[in-house]
């Protein structure tokens, strides 16, 4: 069986077969000097970057599951929303006068949290926070996962656990699924050799409905959004454990759902390790992003050739075309946003397991796309290493979209580990 380290850090009806894809062993794309056997490397960026540590100095070995760029407190200025899953609680950084970042923690006590999701869920007019709690970052099939939301009351949050049945929670997302106009919850459930995918049904009174709408090991990302363009709300799925799957669930109204297999593969190592959904052709529609690259599962993890980013084209009807787009020794999460500010969208992405003997592997590189969606790979940095998530958004209020990243890192100390960093876009170097 095929078996994930831990998440991150994406059934009752029919199922319909899908559309059926083998991803080959080799890449179909080969990057500029670069060799799997000694990890991955691309061309210095054009558009600089200029490195900030937000998170301050490492403390034993750095477990931030998650970043997220938002302007939490609605000040007009974008803040930094972190995941400690070693400090088990929520942190917000927030920039101060001088551009130096200070760090307070949001929430404490929320074992391991993986995700936190930011929302006004009920509609008073402040920031919520949904938080997806692991309980253990290590395998674990104990009902230990939790959905614990946080209600922003001012001076304080009130904790609702609106979940607490479950195995290990990796991603919560709000949409309206069932029409009645107030905010459902889709669910990651990753537990270890059991999970699945959930939506929870708003009740009024922070009462939620849990109902369950895939059985499966390894869930990590369940983004939201209309995939069908039939104007409600749908949910796609990312699941890596038993099997390396997307799954999309159509929204059919009342809270109905059918489910799609929209992509499999054979090779049962591709390590899946996230799932963004972006419009990356410009075409009007949603497509998904995946990073794959996560072999945790093995102690002495290594770059393989088949890591890296794939695009699938959603080409309507629930059929989506995939396009390999880059390269990346131990790709782990991904990022979309138009980085040359040039009209077309392009992809971040950062890497967990490069070859770090090699210094000048990427741990932090962005796809250049053309227009066309032919996508060139620049290289931003080289360090912080063993980078498990990623989030763009302009940090320092000039209107360029910068880079934030988390590491995490549960095997041995380094000397070029990280915990919270920003790379602030510069613009292009080139005239």
């Amino acid at each position: 069986m095929h078996v994930r380290l831990f998440l991150l850090i994406a059934l009752a009806i029919a199922i319909p077969l899908g559309t059926w894809f083998a991803i080959p062993y080799l890449p179909s794309v080969r990057p500029e000097k670069s060799v799997f056997a000694g990890g991955t490397h691309y061309p210095a960026s054009p558009v600089k970057f200029e490195f900030q540590n937000l998170g301050g100095a490492v403390v034993d070995l750095p477990l931030i599951a998650n970043v997220q760029v938002i302007d939490f407190d609605q000040d007009g200025r974008n803040d930094v929303i972190a995941c400690d899953a070693r400090g088990n609680r929520v942190l917000l950084l927030k920039r101060n006068a001088d551009d130096t970042w200070s760090e307070s923690t949001l929430i404490s006590d929320v074992a391991v949290p993986a995700h936190a999701t930011v929302v006004d869920i009920d509609h008073d007019g402040d920031q919520d926070v949904i938080v997806s709690v692991l309980g253990n970052i290590l395998p674990d099939d104990g009902v230990i996962g939790r959905v614990e939301l946080f209600e922003n009351q001012g001076e304080q949050f009130v904790r609702h656990v609106v979940l607490d049945d479950v195995r290990r929670v990796a991603d919560v997302q709000v949409g309206d699924f069932d029409g009645d106009d107030d905010l459902d919850l889709a669910v990651a459930v990753f537990g270890y050799a059991r999970g699945g995918v959930l939506w929870l049904e708003n009740q009024g009174n922070w009462k939620f409905r849990d109902h369950q709408l895939l059985s499966a090991p390894g869930t990590i990302h369940v983004p939201v959004g209309d995939f069908d363009g039939d104007g409600d709300l749908d949910i796609s799925a990312i699941v890596t454990q038993d099997e390396e799957e997307l799954w999309g669930f159509e929204n059919q109204g009342d809270g109905k759902f059918a489910a799609h297999r929209i992509w499999m593969t054979s090779n049962l190592d591709l390590g899946g390790a996230g799932l963004v959904a972006a419009d990356l052709d410009s075409d009007g529609d949603l497509d998904l992003v995946l990073p794959a690259g996560d072999n945790l599962e093995d102690f002495d993890a290594y770059p393989q050739p088949y890591h890296g980013c794939y695009w699938f084209e959603n080409q309507g009807k629930w059929e989506f075309a995939m396009h390999r787009i880059s390269d990346l020794g131990g790709a782990y999460s991904a990022a979309v946003a138009d980085i040359n500010q040039d009209g077309f969208q392009d992809v971040v992405l950062v890497s967990l397991t490069n070859d770090w003997l090699s210094p000048e592997n990427a741990a932090v590189v962005w796809l250049q796309n053309d227009g066309k969606q032919k996508f060139q790979s620049w290289q931003i940095a080289s360090q912080p290493l063993h980078l498990v998530t990623v989030a763009v958004g302009d940090l320092n209020g000039d209107d360029r979209p910068d880079i934030v990243a988390g590491s995490l890192n549960v095997r041995r100390p380094h000397q070029r580990l990280g915990r919270i960093s920003a790379w602030l876009n510069q613009g292009d170097s080139q005239p």
